[in-house]
C-alpha cells in the first residue's frame, strides 16, 4: 500500500511584481520520506517554501496538506496544524536562553508534555542541554541552526520544512547538521529537504527534485538524482 501524501503542490506560481519567481512548480512528499529539493542560488527554491508554508503569497496553483487544501492559510495555522518550517537564516530568539527558544516552538500546543519534549530534543543535541541557560544569540552559527531546528520540532511537525540548514557552516558543522537531519529523519519524521549542497541532500533522501529558474526540471529516486550526469555537471562540479 502506497504511502500516504503528506504535502502535494500542483502547478504553484509565484511572482515578485512582474518577475515570475516561481513558474508552475508541482512536488510531493510522501509520509516518513525525506525528499531533497535542489538548486542553484536563486532557482526559486525558498520562495517556493515561503509559498507553501504561508509567507509569501500564492499567484496560482494549489497546495494541499493532508489532503487538504491551504493555499491562503497563515503560517500560524499551518504550525498548528503540523506544517513546519526551519527557515533560512535560523532566526532564534537571540536574548532568549537556548530552554526558552524551545519552549517558543512550542506555543501553539497546550498539553502537558512540552517539558518531556525539551528533553527528548537535548538527547537529540546534547550540546543544547549542555548550555541550557545560554542565550542564544551568544552561540556559533551552527549551534544557532541546531536550536532553529530543535525549536521546530517542539511544534511536533508532521511534515518539517528545512530551508539551507548547512548554509553558511564550517565543514565539521556541515557534517553534523546533515547526521542530525540524518537522525530527526530516522526517528520518524517527515522532511522536505531544500539544499544547494547537492551531493549531501541526495546522499540522505528517499527522492528528489532539480529546480531551475522557477522550474523543476528533473525529479525521481535521488541515489539516481545523484548519479546523473547532468546533476553531476551541473551541481557536483563534474
Amino acid at each position: 500500500m502506497a504511502a500516504q501524501v503528506m504535502l502535494e503542490v500542483k502547478g504553484l506560481k509565484v511572482a515578485y511584481g512582474g518577475i515570475q519567481a516561481v513558474k508552475g512548480v508541482g512536488f510531493e512528499v510522501r509520509q516518513g520520506e525525506l525528499v531533497s529539493l535542489i538548486g542553484a542560488n536563486g532557482a526559486g527554491k525558498t520562495t517556493t517554501l515561503k509559498a507553501v508554508t504561508g509567507l509569501q503569497p500564492v499567484a496560482d496553483g494549489q497546495i494541499a496538506f493532508l489532503g487538504r487544501a491551504i493555499k491562503g492559510q497563515g503560517a500560524w495555522d499551518l504550525v498548528k496544524q503540523g506544517l513546519v518550517m526551519v527557515p533560512e537564516g535560523r532566526g532564534c530568539f537571540q536574548r532568549m536562553t537556548i530552554t526558552e527558544n524551545l519552549q517558543m516552538g512550542a506555543y501553539v500546543r497546550d498539553d502537558a508534555e512540552i517539558g518531556a519534549d525539551v528533553d527528548k530534543v537535548f538527547e537529540i543535541f546534547p550540546r543544547l542541554k549542555e548550555r541550557a541557560l545560554q542565550l542564544a544569540g551568544t552561540m556559533s552559527g551552527g549551534e544557532q541552526q541546531m536550536l532553529a531546528m530543535g525549536r521546530a520540532l517542539m511544534a511536533r511537525p508532521k511534515v518539517l520544512l528545512l530551508d539551507e540548514p548547512s548554509m553558511g557552516l564550517s565543514p565539521i558543522m556541515v557534517d553534523k547538521i546533515f547526521e542530525v537531519v540524518a537522525d530527526i529523519h530516522q526517528r520518524g519524521t517527515t522532511i522536505l529537504l531544500v539544499e544547494q549542497n547537492a551531493s549531501r541532500a541526495l546522499q540522505l533522501a528517499d527522492r528528489g527534485y532539480v529546480m531551475e529558474s522557477g522550474e523543476i526540471t528533473m525529479s525521481g529516486d535521488a541515489k539516481q538524482l545523484l548519479d546523473d550526469p547532468k546533476v553531476r555537471a551541473a551541481y557536483l562540479g563534474e
